[in-house]
């Protein structure tokens, strides 16, 4: 049973200075451009914060002559769902983890291969650089596009109802939800683990009746949709960062005048800096605040794990996925990989 007596947003507060979510009514009639934006995450999580804020500039600095209305938490759908919603139209904007828009683009999970960034440094040295402009590209040649720098999700660690992972072995035979993205299914069969793709907004019931024993997420997202109910310990594994890219329809965006595309694209962007912020500061401050929910947090040693995907043909078959472009712009960052 959920402790429905928790308040979610007690859980962020005081962990990163973002100001509470709240959705504001207008008239849509007062704007000369209506748009949505979907996201999947929890309204306290600091994607939806700081996206409000940016849509709240936006508005200002467009006189009001754009409204963008925030969705969060799959209100309009699943991911796979808003994801078709975006690339047709009838949903102007889509916050998507860069592990699941690989399902449509596949080089969109170029950054999320496993153990590809030891740290923060190296991972926006990377986004902010040659593999996020390569995937940025990739993108446009579809319906779709980006329209700011990419957001962070952070780093992706194990928890468990069952056994404590604390090296590669312990994933063998380990039944692990993982998000519909082939990246991450991939890393997970490849160390011996059940992998089973699972959309995320049937994810806390799938671990509450026990169909898997366990997810990987970051910290954030295992926090503020309160999975620390249905699970026991958290192995610090990092296995793989993963970002959000705000996608935009591209007739949408086209619709929109030049003035209004630059108030659009230089707002999410100052957010997005704002929410990179949020998240390294949660992470710290969540294994705090998870403890005391009851996570038993367990430090592994990450290269142990790395020095076990590097024996199988993991790397080998994604390099071959991406071809030796894609792949030069990841190791000019992450060294050579196995």
């Amino acid at each position: 049973m959920r402790d429905t007596t928790f308040n979610r947003r007690s859980l962020i507060a005081g962990a990163a200075a973002v100001p509470v979510f709240s959705i504001i009514t207008r008239r849509a009639s007062a704007a000369e451009f209506t748009y949505k934006l979907a996201t999947g995450q929890d309204p306290t999580h600091p994607v939806n914060t700081r996206a409000q804020e940016a849509l709240d500039r936006i508005r200002e600095a467009s006189g009001g002559r754009l409204e963008i209305k925030l969705f969060p938490a799959n209100q309009l759908g699943s991911d796979t769902d808003l994801l078709a919603q975006v690339r047709n139209g009838s949903v102007e904007f889509f916050n998507l983890a860069t592990s699941i828009l690989a399902t449509f683009v596949s080089a969109a999970s170029l950054p999320n291969t496993g153990f590809a960034f030891k740290d923060y440094d190296a991972v926006w040295k990377a986004m902010d650089g040659g593999v996020g402009e390569y995937v940025r590209a990739e993108i446009a040649k579809t319906p779709i596009m980006t329209v700011s720098k990419v957001w962070d999700n952070g780093f992706r660690q194990i928890t468990s109802s069952t056994r404590e992972i604390r090296t590669p072995d312990d994933l063998k035979g380990f039944k692990i939800r993982v998000p519909p993205a082939p990246m991450l299914t991939s890393l997970f069969k490849a160390l011996d683990a059940g992998a089973a793709p699972i959309n995320f907004n049937e994810l806390y019931s799938a671990l509450q009746t026990k169909v898997v024993e366990g997810q990987e997420n970051p910290l954030a997202i295992t926090a503020t949709t309160r999975l620390y109910e249905v699970q026991k310990s958290c192995s610090m594994t990092g296995h793989v960062w993963d970002g959000y890219w705000i996608l935009g329809n591209k007739r949408a965006w086209q619709r929109l005048p030049e003035d209004l595309r630059t108030i659009v694209s230089r707002e999410l962007d100052r957010s997005a800096d704002d929410q990179r912020g949020d998240i390294v500061k949660l992470s710290t401050s969540l294994r705090t605040t998870l403890s005391e929910k009851g996570i038993k947090f367990i430090d592994v040693e990450r290269e142990a794990f790395r020095e076990a995907l590097g024996k199988t043909s993991f790397y080998k078959d994604w390099k071959a996925k991406y071809g030796d472009a894609a792949w030069a712009h990841l190791e000019a960052v992450s060294g050579k990989l196995a």
